[in-house]
């Protein structure tokens, strides 16, 4: 059994393919990220010309005081967005992450299990165990990496649903204050 010159030239681009593709996703998410931090400073700053204005034009020591406390909300609202947008660009490279790999892993797969049985097919007679013992273990360890994958699934679906949950909860005590 030997590698011929084009199944290295195959696993060389699959492999330069994987690469660029993880690449892509990188500097897709970089350049979100770039953006929500660029939106969000100038937000900031937008906001801290404005209300430097506001408590400039202030009358008295209560209205300034008072404008500086409705200055919480909006800025209390703005963090809790940049937050949840972080976390959803965050949540989306993970999951074209984890479909590069799995595309990965399925190709290293089939391939593994394709050589086994050409080197089965040339095998001396009674080595059928060890390569029976071998396909048993892949299979074993594919086992482990789904179930894996779907406890790290089910854990991301659990932090979306708690990260929701403290928004709203955020949203909720901010507006009882405001309506205070």
């Amino acid at each position: 059994m030997y590698v011929t010159p084009e199944q290295i030239q195959s696993a060389g681009k699959a492999n330069v393919e994987t690469l660029l593709a993880v690449a892509n996703t990188q500097f897709a998410v970089f350049e979100k990220l770039a953006n929500i931090q660029a939106g969000a400073m100038k937000s900031a700053f937008e906001d801290s010309i404005a209300n430097t204005r506001a408590l400039l034009g202030a009358k008295d020591v209560q209205e300034f005081v008072s404008l500086q406390s409705t200055f919480a909300q909006p800025a209390l609202e703005k963090a809790i967005a940049y937050s949840k947008s972080v976390y959803e660009v965050t949540t989306e490279a993970n999951a074209e992450f984890s479909k590069v790999a799995e595309r990965r892993v399925a190709e290293w797969n089939e391939n593994f299990v394709t050589l086994l049985d050409k080197v089965s097919k040339n095998a001396p007679a009674g080595s059928d165990v060890a390569v029976a013992a071998v396909k048993s273990m892949l299979a074993a360890a594919n086992s482990a990496y789904d179930n894996l994958t779907k406890v790290t699934k089910q854990a991301t679906e659990i932090a979306e649903a708690n990260v929701a949950a403290a928004t709203e909860t955020v949203k909720g005590l901010a507006k009882a204050k405001k309506a205070a």
